[in-house]
């Protein structure tokens, strides 16, 4: 069953004399007690995704297309009914946990806000409510009187998912969780997301550059490059048989896979190539990649690729 489903969006915004194409024509559905990587190198516009579905975009940002929760289109949603989304409903993890939290407030008044603004609690109920989600994210209750910079970075992103988690929202974003964390760290906090997601029937869509992670993962996958996505397929077939080349060049620099590096630059969001926007860069570019611009074509193992090598008189989904 369809939780979420993107039709089109696109999300540009002015940054000086340049219009910067975040995203464009993104389409993408999230189903139930799925979780869903979008993965890329840094700059591709993926962050700027996870901020479209929550509609926390600054005021210089032209969005349109249609983010559609429960029959609601969130784009058309007023103010006050998104904040009763947001939190309840769709919950998200920040990335960079050391900015995200407030400095001046306790990570247990933090995580209070949620309950008293959302469930109406009093302050009592609330925290107690809040002992109970910092104990399930493995973080001692008698520390919810101290400040972020008491905290660890590991510790600091277990407070940002007991935020995330705390509504047991149904659907859960979870921006570059692991981003800055050790290997030992970064390991713990992808089993506890990982565990407290499926335990609790929720979806989630990780946000990522780390592909390893996204294997331990995730579900399906959908490859971002410059603002678009450009392959979506299950997990398992997008790590086994990556059918768009720049997919098989982003797997390739995998340690595992020969540290493979990948040639050229990433395009500029403001002024992307014509045509495929990755053929700058791609061995298997034709004339027609410098020309036209691909849509999304079904390849033979079912995967979404935009790509002109897999056309050949297909139909497009």
């Amino acid at each position: 069953m369809s939780l979420l489903k993107i039709e089109g969006l696109r999300v540009f915004f002015r940054s000086g004399d340049r219009i910067v194409k975040a995203n464009n024509s993104i389409n993408l559905e999230v189903t139930d007690n799925e979780i869903i990587g979008i993965i890329g190198e840094t700059g591709c516009g993926k962050s700027i995704l996870g901020r479209a579905i929550m509609t926390l975009l600054s005021d210089n940002t032209e969005v349109s297309g249609k983010i559609i929760y429960k029959d609601k289109d969130l784009l058309t949603l007023p103010e006050n009914k998104l904040r009763d989304i947001r939190g309840k409903n769709i919950g998200i993890i920040l990335q960079n946990p050391a900015a995200a939290l407030n400095p001046v407030l306790s990570i247990g008044n933090q995580i209070s806000e949620v309950f008293r603004y959302h469930e109406k609690m009093s302050k009592q109920e609330a925290k107690i409510k809040t002992a109970g989600i910092l104990e399930m994210v493995g973080i001692d209750p008698d520390r919810a009187g101290e400040y972020p910079h008491q905290f660890s970075g590991g510790m600091k992103q277990r407070a940002m998912i007991a935020m995330g988690m705390a509504l047991s929202p149904e659907i859960l974003i979870a921006d570059e969780p692991t981003k800055g964390l050790d290997p030992e760290t970064k390991d713990i906090i992808v089993t506890l997301l990982q565990d407290l997601v499926r335990n609790r029937n929720m979806s989630m869509i990780l946000i990522t550059h780390d592909l390893d992670v996204a294997e331990k993962m995730c579900d399906r996958i959908a490859v971002m490059y410059a603002g678009e996505i450009i392959e979506l397929a299950s997990a398992q077939d997008i790590l086994a048989e990556p059918g768009h080349p720049y997919t098989q060049v982003l797997l390739s620099s995998l340690p595992k896979k020969g540290l493979r590096s990948i040639s050229g630059e990433s395009p500029s969001l403001s002024s992307p190539p014509s045509g495929c926007r990755f053929h700058p860069r791609c061995e298997y570019a034709m004339d027609i990649c410098k020309q036209d611009h691909p849509d999304m074509f079904f390849t033979d193992i079912g995967t979404e690729v935009r790509c002109f090598l897999y056309n050949g008189g297909q139909d497009q989904p």
